[in-house]
C-alpha cells in the first residue's frame, strides 16, 4: 500500500503543480521581483523616420478563400508603408492563391512548386529577407492595426530577440462550445505568457504572430512540427529573451467541432514531445536556472508526464479505497468521479443540442490531454516530414 500511496501523491503533486501551482508560483516570484525592482516600464517608440525596416512574412498552402481578407488587414497595419516589406511564401499551393496574390502589386511572392511543410516554407522565406526585423503570421489570422509598432517597441530592448503576441480565439456563435473551450484555454495561457515574459522570458511563440531578429533566425530541420516554438526556444537558449505582449495580437475562429480540434490537439503535443527532446538541453539547471525552472514548468511537464499523471489517478484511488487507506483518499475519488461525470455529462448534452459552459470545462480538459496521449502515435507516423493536415476553422 506505502507504494501506491507514494504513486498516488506524486501524480496528484504533478497534475496539481502543472495547471494549479506554477502559476500560483509565478505570480508570487513576479510580485517579489516587482518589491524588489520595480514595475517595467515601456520602452518609448522611435519617431516614424527611425522606425526598422520590417518584412510582413505570410506561409500559405492552400489559402485563396484568406488571401483578399488577410491582405486587406495587412493594408490597415498602423507603420509607414515605405518601411513594410510583404511577403507570402506560397507552399505547394494548388488553388488560385498565386493568381489572387498577383493582383497586389505591393507583395513578393515567393512560390515553392513543392509542398514541403510551413517549416521549409519558413527556411526559404526568411533566407530572402534583408530587413532587421520579420514579422510572421498565419494566413488565417487578423492581426491588430497597431500590432507592428508594439512589436517594434518591444525590441528596443536589445536583450529581446523574439516577441510573443497574443493568440485571440473566436467563435462564429454564442453555442459554439469548441472554440469557447479554446478560448477560455488561451485566456490561461496568454496570463501565464505575460507573468513569464516577466519573470524572464515567455516560453515560446505562437504561429499565429510572433517577430524575430531576422539575423537570429536558425533554419530549422524541416520536419519541425512546431516550427514557432523551436524557433524562438532556440534564441532563448542562446541567451536572449522572448517578449509577450497582449497589445499585438490575432484573431482566429477556433476549430469547427470537436474533431477538427482534435486534429490540431495531437499535431501540437507530437510537436512538443518532439521539441521537448531537441531542446533538452534547456533542462539542465547548470546551464541557465531560471529558463530551466520556466521551460520544464510550463511545458515539459505539459507534453510527457502530467497527462500520463492525470490518466493514472482515477485506477491508484480506486485501490487505494478498496483497500481502506482513509477518508482522504475517498474524498479525493468521489471528486475525481464526479469531474468526470461533469466531462461526460457536458458530451451527452452538447450531442443534445445543450450547453453548460462550466461543465464544459471538465470535458476540454480532459480532452485536451488525451489528446496529449494521442500525439505520441501522431509523432511517430509523421518523422519524416512538416506537412500536416490543417483542422477546419468555424
Amino acid at each position: 500500500m506505502a507504494i501506491l500511496k507514494i504513486l498516488f501523491w506524486t501524480c496528484l503533486v504533478l497534475v496539481v503543480y502543472t495547471y494549479v501551482g506554477y502559476g500560483v508560483l509565478l505570480w508570487l516570484l513576479v510580485a517579489i521581483k516587482r518589491i524588489v525592482k520595480g514595475k517595467p516600464q515601456k520602452r518609448e517608440l522611435p519617431a516614424d523616420d527611425a522606425l526598422p525596416h520590417v518584412t510582413f512574412l505570410v506561409c500559405a498552402y492552400n489559402e485563396q478563400d484568406m488571401v483578399d481578407m488577410k491582405v486587406e488587414n495587412t493594408h490597415q497595419l498602423d507603420y509607414p508603408k515605405d518601411k513594410l516589406h510583404l511577403m507570402w511564401v506560397t507552399d505547394g499551393s494548388t488553388d488560385d492563391t498565386n493568381e489572387r496574390l498577383r493582383k497586389y502589386d505591393d507583395i513578393e511572392v515567393v512560390y515553392c512548386p513543392e509542398r514541403r511543410g510551413k517549416t521549409a516554407a519558413l527556411n526559404h522565406g526568411i533566407s530572402l529577407v534583408t530587413n532587421e526585423i520579420t514579422v510572421m503570421t498565419d494566413a488565417n489570422t487578423m492581426v491588430n492595426r497597431e500590432a507592428i509598432r508594439e512589436i517594434v517597441r518591444c525590441m528596443e530592448d536589445p536583450q529581446v530577440a523574439c516577441v510573443a503576441g497574443e493568440k485571440r480565439v473566436l467563435s462564429r456563435n454564442e453555442g459554439q462550445m469548441v472554440a469557447q473551450g479554446e478560448g477560455l484555454y488561451w485566456k490561461y495561457e496568454s496570463t501565464l505568457k505575460r507573468l513569464d515574459s516577466e519573470l524572464y522570458s515567455a516560453m515560446g511563440a505562437a504561429g499565429e504572430l510572433n517577430a524575430i531578429r531576422t539575423a537570429l533566425y536558425q533554419p530549422m530541420p524541416t520536419n519541425a512540427l512546431l516550427d514557432d516554438f523551436v524557433m524562438s526556444m532556440r534564441m532563448v537558449d542562446e541567451g536572449y529573451r522572448i517578449a509577450y505582449t497582449s497589445e499585438a495580437y490575432a484573431m482566429e475562429y477556433g476549430s469547427a467541432n470537436a474533431e477538427e480540434e482534435s486534429k490540431r490537439k495531437r499535431r501540437i503535443a507530437a510537436g512538443g514531445l518532439q521539441s521537448t527532446w531537441w531542446l533538452r538541453a534547456m533542462m539542465n539547471p547548470l546551464r541557465h536556472p531560471v529558463v530551466a525552472f520556466q521551460f520544464v514548468s510550463h511545458r515539459v511537464l505539459r507534453w510527457t508526464v502530467t497527462p500520463f499523471a492525470l490518466f493514472a489517478l482515477i485506477p491508484l484511488n480506486t485501490a487505494l479505497v478498496f483497500l481502506k487507506a482513509g477518508n482522504v483518499y475517498t474524498i479525493i475519488w468521489i471528486l475525481q468521479i464526479l469531474f468526470y461525470l461533469a466531462a461526460l455529462l457536458s458530451l451527452e448534452m452538447e450531442r443534445r443540442g445543450h450547453r453548460n459552459k462550466l461543465l464544459y470545462v471538465a470535458y476540454y480538459f480532459l480532452f485536451m490531454n488525451a489528446n496529449v496521449l494521442q500525439g505520441i502515435k501522431y509523432l511517430s507516423t509523421h518523422q519524416g516530414g512538416g506537412t500536416w493536415e490543417k483542422a477546419k476553422r468555424g
